[in-house]
Protein backbone atom coordinates (compact mmCIF):
# COMPACT_ATOMS: atom_id res chain seq x y z
CA UNK A 1 0.00 0.00 0.00
CA UNK A 2 1.34 3.43 -0.91
CA UNK A 3 2.06 6.05 1.72
CA UNK A 4 -0.64 8.24 0.26
CA UNK A 5 -3.12 5.39 0.44
CA UNK A 6 -2.17 4.61 4.04
CA UNK A 7 -2.61 8.23 5.07
CA UNK A 8 -5.99 8.44 3.36
CA UNK A 9 -7.11 5.22 5.05
CA UNK A 10 -5.94 6.46 8.46
CA UNK A 11 -7.75 9.75 7.94
CA UNK A 12 -10.93 7.93 6.90
CA UNK A 13 -10.69 5.73 9.99
CA UNK A 14 -10.31 8.75 12.28
CA UNK A 15 -13.26 10.51 10.70
CA UNK A 16 -15.39 7.39 10.98
CA UNK A 17 -14.74 7.23 14.72
CA UNK A 18 -15.72 10.83 15.34
CA UNK A 19 -19.17 11.57 16.76
CA UNK A 20 -21.22 14.77 16.83
CA UNK A 21 -21.09 15.83 20.48
CA UNK A 22 -21.63 18.92 22.56
CA UNK A 23 -18.37 20.20 24.02
CA UNK A 24 -18.02 22.24 27.21
CA UNK A 25 -14.87 23.96 28.42
CA UNK A 26 -14.96 25.72 31.79
CA UNK A 27 -12.14 27.83 33.19
CA UNK A 28 -11.73 29.48 36.59
CA UNK A 29 -11.14 33.23 36.50
CA UNK A 30 -8.05 34.50 38.33
CA UNK A 31 -6.76 31.10 39.43
CA UNK A 32 -3.16 32.16 38.83
CA UNK A 33 -3.33 34.42 41.88
CA UNK A 34 -4.40 31.61 44.22
CA UNK A 35 -2.18 29.76 46.66
CA UNK A 36 -2.07 25.97 46.86
CA UNK A 37 -4.77 25.62 49.52
CA UNK A 38 -7.06 28.06 47.71
CA UNK A 39 -6.53 26.19 44.44
CA UNK A 40 -7.48 22.91 46.09
CA UNK A 41 -10.71 24.37 47.51
CA UNK A 42 -11.52 26.09 44.21
CA UNK A 43 -11.07 22.90 42.21
CA UNK A 44 -13.30 20.97 44.61
CA UNK A 45 -16.01 23.63 44.31
CA UNK A 46 -15.69 23.68 40.51
CA UNK A 47 -16.16 19.92 40.22
CA UNK A 48 -19.06 20.00 42.66
CA UNK A 49 -20.80 22.75 40.65
CA UNK A 50 -20.33 20.84 37.39
CA UNK A 51 -21.59 17.66 39.04
CA UNK A 52 -24.76 19.39 40.26
CA UNK A 53 -25.35 20.81 36.80
CA UNK A 54 -25.00 17.38 35.17
CA UNK A 55 -27.32 15.81 37.71
CA UNK A 56 -29.97 18.45 37.00
CA UNK A 57 -30.29 17.21 33.40
CA UNK A 58 -30.15 13.52 34.26
CA UNK A 59 -26.51 12.88 33.31
CA UNK A 60 -25.08 10.28 35.67
CA UNK A 61 -21.51 10.39 36.98
CA UNK A 62 -19.11 8.50 34.75
CA UNK A 63 -21.16 8.98 31.59
CA UNK A 64 -19.40 12.21 30.62
CA UNK A 65 -15.95 12.27 29.04
CA UNK A 66 -14.27 14.78 31.31
CA UNK A 67 -10.64 15.92 31.30
CA UNK A 68 -8.96 17.87 34.05
CA UNK A 69 -7.24 21.07 32.90
CA UNK A 70 -5.84 22.23 36.24
CA UNK A 71 -8.02 25.27 36.75
CA UNK A 72 -10.59 24.08 34.25
CA UNK A 73 -12.63 21.18 32.89
CA UNK A 74 -12.99 19.97 29.30
CA UNK A 75 -15.99 17.73 28.69
CA UNK A 76 -17.83 16.10 25.81
CA UNK A 77 -21.40 14.90 26.27
CA UNK A 78 -22.84 11.71 24.87
CA UNK A 79 -24.40 12.17 21.42
CA UNK A 80 -27.84 11.33 22.81
CA UNK A 81 -27.85 14.23 25.31
CA UNK A 82 -30.24 16.92 24.00
CA UNK A 83 -28.21 20.13 23.59
CA UNK A 84 -31.24 22.19 24.66
CA UNK A 85 -30.84 20.75 28.16
CA UNK A 86 -27.23 21.92 28.28
CA UNK A 87 -27.95 25.50 27.17
CA UNK A 88 -31.00 25.60 29.43
CA UNK A 89 -31.26 23.83 32.77
CA UNK A 90 -27.55 22.90 32.86
CA UNK A 91 -26.44 26.55 32.62
CA UNK A 92 -29.11 27.65 35.11
CA UNK A 93 -28.03 25.03 37.67
CA UNK A 94 -24.34 25.78 37.25
CA UNK A 95 -25.05 29.46 37.85
CA UNK A 96 -27.07 28.75 40.99
CA UNK A 97 -24.38 26.41 42.30
CA UNK A 98 -21.72 29.08 41.89
CA UNK A 99 -23.94 31.66 43.58
CA UNK A 100 -24.57 29.35 46.52
CA UNK A 101 -20.87 28.62 46.90
CA UNK A 102 -19.92 32.30 46.71
CA UNK A 103 -22.50 33.56 49.19
CA UNK A 104 -20.66 35.37 51.99
CA UNK A 105 -17.21 34.53 50.61
CA UNK A 106 -14.53 37.09 49.87
CA UNK A 107 -12.71 34.82 47.39
CA UNK A 108 -15.46 33.86 44.95
CA UNK A 109 -15.42 31.12 42.36
CA UNK A 110 -15.95 32.79 38.98
CA UNK A 111 -15.99 30.91 35.70
CA UNK A 112 -16.00 31.36 31.95
CA UNK A 113 -17.62 28.52 29.98
CA UNK A 114 -17.29 27.96 26.24
CA UNK A 115 -19.80 25.69 24.49
CA UNK A 116 -19.81 24.28 20.98
CA UNK A 117 -20.97 21.19 19.09
CA UNK A 118 -19.45 19.20 16.25
CA UNK A 119 -17.46 16.11 15.37
CA UNK A 120 -15.30 14.93 18.26
CA UNK A 121 -12.87 12.02 18.34
CA UNK A 122 -11.63 10.28 21.48
CA UNK A 123 -8.25 8.88 20.43
CA UNK A 124 -7.57 7.25 23.78
CA UNK A 125 -5.43 10.15 24.96
CA UNK A 126 -8.10 12.83 24.94
CA UNK A 127 -10.62 14.71 22.84
CA UNK A 128 -9.68 15.78 19.32
CA UNK A 129 -11.53 17.94 16.82
CA UNK A 130 -12.16 21.46 15.64
CA UNK A 131 -15.29 21.55 17.80
CA UNK A 132 -13.03 21.05 20.84
CA UNK A 133 -10.58 23.72 19.71
CA UNK A 134 -13.33 26.28 19.22
CA UNK A 135 -15.00 25.61 22.59
CA UNK A 136 -11.67 26.22 24.33
CA UNK A 137 -10.90 29.35 22.34
CA UNK A 138 -14.34 30.83 22.96
CA UNK A 139 -13.80 30.40 26.69
CA UNK A 140 -10.29 31.86 26.59
CA UNK A 141 -11.07 34.61 24.09
CA UNK A 142 -10.14 38.23 24.70
CA UNK A 143 -13.81 39.38 24.66
CA UNK A 144 -14.68 36.79 27.33
CA UNK A 145 -11.79 37.83 29.54
CA UNK A 146 -12.73 41.49 29.04
CA UNK A 147 -16.27 40.91 30.28
CA UNK A 148 -15.08 39.19 33.45
CA UNK A 149 -12.37 41.78 34.10
CA UNK A 150 -14.78 44.70 33.68
CA UNK A 151 -17.61 43.09 35.70
CA UNK A 152 -16.12 41.59 38.90
CA UNK A 153 -19.61 40.96 40.27
CA UNK A 154 -20.33 38.35 37.56
CA UNK A 155 -19.93 34.74 38.67
CA UNK A 156 -20.53 33.01 35.33
CA UNK A 157 -20.10 33.93 31.67
CA UNK A 158 -21.36 31.64 28.92
CA UNK A 159 -19.92 31.88 25.40
CA UNK A 160 -21.55 29.71 22.73
CA UNK A 161 -20.55 29.23 19.12
CA UNK A 162 -22.55 30.80 16.35
CA UNK A 163 -23.64 27.33 15.19
CA UNK A 164 -24.91 26.40 18.65
CA UNK A 165 -26.74 29.70 19.05
CA UNK A 166 -28.45 29.56 15.66
CA UNK A 167 -29.40 25.89 15.82
CA UNK A 168 -30.24 25.42 19.52
CA UNK A 169 -30.34 28.59 21.63
CA UNK A 170 -32.44 30.64 19.23
CA UNK A 171 -35.20 28.00 19.37
CA UNK A 172 -35.75 28.88 23.03
CA UNK A 173 -37.28 26.62 25.63
CA UNK A 174 -37.31 26.26 29.38
CA UNK A 175 -34.38 28.06 31.03
CA UNK A 176 -33.15 29.23 27.58
CA UNK A 177 -32.96 32.99 27.03
CA UNK A 178 -31.88 33.73 23.43
CA UNK A 179 -32.69 37.44 23.73
CA UNK A 180 -30.13 37.80 26.51
CA UNK A 181 -27.17 36.80 24.34
CA UNK A 182 -24.98 39.32 22.56
CA UNK A 183 -22.79 38.63 19.53
CA UNK A 184 -19.12 39.50 19.09
CA UNK A 185 -16.25 38.36 16.90
CA UNK A 186 -13.62 36.01 18.35
CA UNK A 187 -10.28 36.09 16.55
CA UNK A 188 -7.46 33.94 17.93
CA UNK A 189 -4.84 31.80 16.16
CA UNK A 190 -6.71 30.05 13.32
CA UNK A 191 -10.07 31.01 14.82
CA UNK A 192 -12.13 33.76 13.21
CA UNK A 193 -15.70 33.19 14.35
CA UNK A 194 -18.77 34.91 15.66
CA UNK A 195 -19.74 33.95 19.20
CA UNK A 196 -22.64 34.73 21.53
CA UNK A 197 -22.08 35.97 25.10
CA UNK A 198 -24.50 35.50 27.99
CA UNK A 199 -24.45 36.24 31.71
CA UNK A 200 -27.19 34.21 33.44
CA UNK A 201 -29.62 36.38 35.36
CA UNK A 202 -28.89 39.56 33.40
CA UNK A 203 -30.67 40.96 30.32
CA UNK A 204 -27.28 41.34 28.64
CA UNK A 205 -23.59 41.21 29.62
CA UNK A 206 -22.88 44.20 31.92
CA UNK A 207 -20.01 45.22 29.66
CA UNK A 208 -19.85 44.90 25.90
CA UNK A 209 -17.80 41.87 24.79
CA UNK A 210 -16.72 43.70 21.64
CA UNK A 211 -18.03 44.84 18.31
CA UNK A 212 -19.90 42.42 16.13
CA UNK A 213 -18.15 41.57 12.91
CA UNK A 214 -19.12 43.78 9.95
CA UNK A 215 -21.36 41.68 7.73
CA UNK A 216 -20.33 41.04 4.15
CA UNK A 217 -22.34 39.88 1.17
CA UNK A 218 -21.22 36.31 1.79
CA UNK A 219 -22.90 36.24 5.24
CA UNK A 220 -26.48 35.08 4.81
CA UNK A 221 -29.41 33.99 6.91
CA UNK A 222 -29.88 37.11 9.02
CA UNK A 223 -29.46 37.60 12.72
CA UNK A 224 -31.99 35.30 14.42
CA UNK A 225 -32.09 37.55 17.48
CA UNK A 226 -32.66 40.90 15.82
CA UNK A 227 -34.35 39.81 12.60
CA UNK A 228 -31.63 41.05 10.27
CA UNK A 229 -32.20 40.78 6.53
CA UNK A 230 -31.32 37.58 4.69
CA UNK A 231 -28.64 39.14 2.49
CA UNK A 232 -26.57 40.85 5.20
CA UNK A 233 -27.24 39.04 8.45
CA UNK A 234 -26.10 41.97 10.55
CA UNK A 235 -29.23 42.52 12.61
CA UNK A 236 -30.81 45.88 13.25
CA UNK A 237 -29.79 48.88 11.09
CA UNK A 238 -26.80 50.95 12.22
CA UNK A 239 -27.33 54.11 14.22
CA UNK A 240 -27.87 57.01 11.82
CA UNK A 241 -25.44 59.93 12.00
CA UNK A 242 -26.76 63.38 12.83
CA UNK A 243 -28.17 65.35 9.90
CA UNK A 244 -28.71 64.40 6.26
CA UNK A 245 -26.11 64.09 3.54
CA UNK A 246 -26.86 63.44 -0.12
CA UNK A 247 -24.50 62.52 -2.94
CA UNK A 248 -25.42 62.39 -6.63
CA UNK A 249 -23.42 60.04 -8.89
CA UNK A 250 -23.79 60.77 -12.58
CA UNK A 251 -27.19 62.51 -12.08
CA UNK A 252 -28.74 59.05 -11.95
CA UNK A 253 -28.13 57.31 -8.59
CA UNK A 254 -28.03 58.87 -5.15
CA UNK A 255 -26.56 57.61 -1.88
CA UNK A 256 -28.52 59.02 1.06
CA UNK A 257 -27.19 58.74 4.62
CA UNK A 258 -28.93 59.34 7.91
CA UNK A 259 -32.27 57.83 6.83
CA UNK A 260 -34.09 54.57 7.47
CA UNK A 261 -36.44 53.06 4.89
CA UNK A 262 -39.03 50.41 5.71
CA UNK A 263 -40.89 48.18 3.28
CA UNK A 264 -40.06 47.96 -0.43
CA UNK A 265 -37.52 50.56 -1.52
CA UNK A 266 -35.50 50.32 -4.73
CA UNK A 267 -33.84 53.76 -4.87
CA UNK A 268 -34.29 57.29 -6.16
CA UNK A 269 -33.82 57.86 -9.86
CA UNK A 270 -33.95 61.09 -11.85
CA UNK A 271 -36.38 61.49 -14.72
CA UNK A 272 -34.48 60.18 -17.78
CA UNK A 273 -35.87 63.10 -19.76
CA UNK A 274 -33.95 65.56 -17.59
CA UNK A 275 -30.59 63.92 -18.17
CA UNK A 276 -28.18 65.67 -20.48
CA UNK A 277 -26.94 63.50 -23.39
CA UNK A 278 -23.30 63.90 -22.41
CA UNK A 279 -23.79 63.21 -18.69
CA UNK A 280 -21.83 60.07 -17.71
CA UNK A 281 -23.97 57.36 -16.10
CA UNK A 282 -23.15 55.98 -12.66
CA UNK A 283 -20.27 53.56 -12.81
CA UNK A 284 -19.21 54.64 -16.31
CA UNK A 285 -18.08 58.24 -15.93
CA UNK A 286 -16.60 60.66 -13.47
CA UNK A 287 -16.84 58.85 -10.15
CA UNK A 288 -16.06 62.06 -8.26
CA UNK A 289 -19.02 64.05 -9.62
CA UNK A 290 -21.09 65.41 -6.74
CA UNK A 291 -24.16 67.58 -6.53
CA UNK A 292 -26.35 68.68 -9.40
CA UNK A 293 -29.41 70.90 -9.80
CA UNK A 294 -31.75 67.95 -9.31
CA UNK A 295 -30.23 66.70 -6.04
CA UNK A 296 -32.81 65.17 -3.71
CA UNK A 297 -32.78 64.80 0.07
CA UNK A 298 -35.07 62.63 2.14
CA UNK A 299 -35.60 63.82 5.74
CA UNK A 300 -34.53 61.45 8.49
Amino acid sequence: MSTTGANAEAHEGASAGALHRLVVFGDVVGSGRLGMDEKRLTRAAMYEAFGEAYASVGIEPGTVHQEDRGDGILAALRPDVPPALMVGRWIDTLHESLRAHNAGRRGRLRMRVGMNAGLVLDDGRGLVGRAVDLACRLCDSAPAKRVMADAPEVDLLIVVSDWLYRNVVVEGGRYIEPDRYRRAAVVSKETDEDAWFHVPGLPEPPTAPGAARPAGPERRGGDPRTGGGPSRGDGSPPRAPAGNRSYTAGRDIQVIEGNTFHGRFTGIRNDPGDEAPDTPRAGHGDADHLGGDDETEVPA
